[in-house]
């Protein structure tokens, strides 16, 4: 019994603690960004605009199959089931549900994850274990302000964009390709959506973007800084790196989803 409260209570403290790194990497780069940007700003905005360029616009093509895919799935069924029960006024309705509530913040992040956040986890693992990190903070580099900071800010705003991006492929493409010739017109379609959608649905689809970039890149870089000596940690923490922010992802969403539609 005392084996088991230690153990819980052990993995109780590691928990803690690591969201506690968590929201110090959050609570720093938010910093950093306001306070301390003009630090070094041509060499960290380089990083900046690296990881936005990498997690963000090379992502476009797949997040744009994606939403296109989702899209016409969800136009189709909607327009197939819809009319035969007398529900074509609640089209809109489900596709601000749907795709604005939860499946555009959620897929860009899932894309972002797959994609970049391994890549940042990796890297700063590499970074560590050759001694990198080392050598900038003796020539007097803080890793954090120039490493860690550009890429948090960088997630953060790349599934930002990705996901207004991926809402506005799923509705608009979504009736182009599936929707087309229907009984609805393509305004009065739009018209639909637009009355369907309100603060509550902009806010929580911000929110959530917001808050999945910054836990995304936390979550990895935290990780990429934990390897320490060996090269066959950087996989391990990568695979860490991932499923904790899918944690952190869907446990925000619930989060949120419940603060904004439940109170």
């Amino acid at each position: 019994m005392i084996k088991i409260l230690r153990y819980l209570g052990s993995a109780v403290l590691s928990r803690i603690s690591a969201l506690s790194d968590i929201w110090e990497i959050i609570a720093f780069s938010l910093y950093s960004l306001v306070f301390r940007f003009k630090k070094g700003r041509k060499a960290t905005k380089s990083v900046l605009l690296k990881q936005i360029y990498f997690a963000g616009f090379e992502a476009v093509p797949i997040v744009s199959w994606i939403a296109l895919a989702l899209g016409i799935i969800i136009v189709t069924q909607s327009f197939s089931i819809l009319p035969k029960v007398g529900g074509e006024g609640l089209i809109g309705d489900i596709l601000v549900w749907v795709v604005i509530r939860e499946i555009g913040p959620i897929f860009s992040a899932i894309i972002v994850v797959a994609r970049s956040g391994t890549a940042i986890a990796s890297e700063l693992g590499s970074m560590k274990i050759s001694k990198e990190l080392t050598a900038l903070e003796i020539i007097g580099i803080d890793p954090m302000h120039y490493l860690i900071a550009p890429r948090v800010i960088g997630t953060c705003i790349s599934v930002f964009v990705l996901t207004f991006y991926f809402e506005i492929i799923a509705v608009l493409g979504g009736y182009l390709l599936a929707g087309f010739g229907k009984r609805m017109t393509f305004s009065v379609y739009i018209a639909d959506v637009l009355a369907s959608l309100g603060f509550a649905e902009i806010g929580s689809s911000v929110l959530k973007s917001v808050l999945f970039g910054l836990i995304i890149g936390a979550v990895c870089c935290l990780n990429g800084m934990k390897v320490q000596r060996s090269i066959t940690e950087i996989p391990q923490r990568t695979t860490k790196a991932v499923i904790g922010s899918f944690k952190a992802v869907f446990l925000i969403d619930a989060v949120v989803t419940l603060i904004f539609f439940m109170f």
